[in-house]
């Protein structure tokens, strides 16, 4: 049986939530267990994003379901907390990562085309 990844095109997932593609941005360069996550998000973005635990911990569950994360049995640091949960982009969810940087590439190379950024204005 095949899985739903597998079944599926990375753009049938897009547009992403920006709290979904921040937790992807999170886990593009490591695993991370969810308090993690927040943490990254919220230093990537100078505080201007802030994951409350409902809202992440639903969406890793909802990514989980369509196969872009999974867990990690893994621990970066083994005297961590057995009850942290790992996750980490599969092929699947880097690929979905990827479409949807390329879509927002487009709609920010079509606002500087319609003058709207990347200008000086008087």
């Amino acid at each position: 049986m095949a899985s739903k990844s597998s079944q599926r095109r990375p753009d049938e997932l897009l547009p992403l939530t920006p709290a979904t593609f921040h937790i992807l941005l999170a886990l593009a360069d490591a695993e991370r267990h969810g308090y993690g996550v927040m943490q990254e998000v919220a230093a990537r973005t100078g505080g201007v994003i802030r994951l409350g635990p409902g809202t992440l911990y639903g969406s890793l569950k909802r990514l989980a379901g369509d196969g872009v994360v999974e867990e990690s049995e893994e621990r970066a640091d083994p005297g961590d907390d057995e009850r942290r949960r790992y996750y980490r982009l599969t092929p699947f969810g880097r690929a979905v990562a990827r479409a949807e940087a390329r879509r927002m590439a487009a709609v920010v190379q079509l606002a500087r085309s319609k003058r709207l950024i990347g200008v000086e204005t008087a």
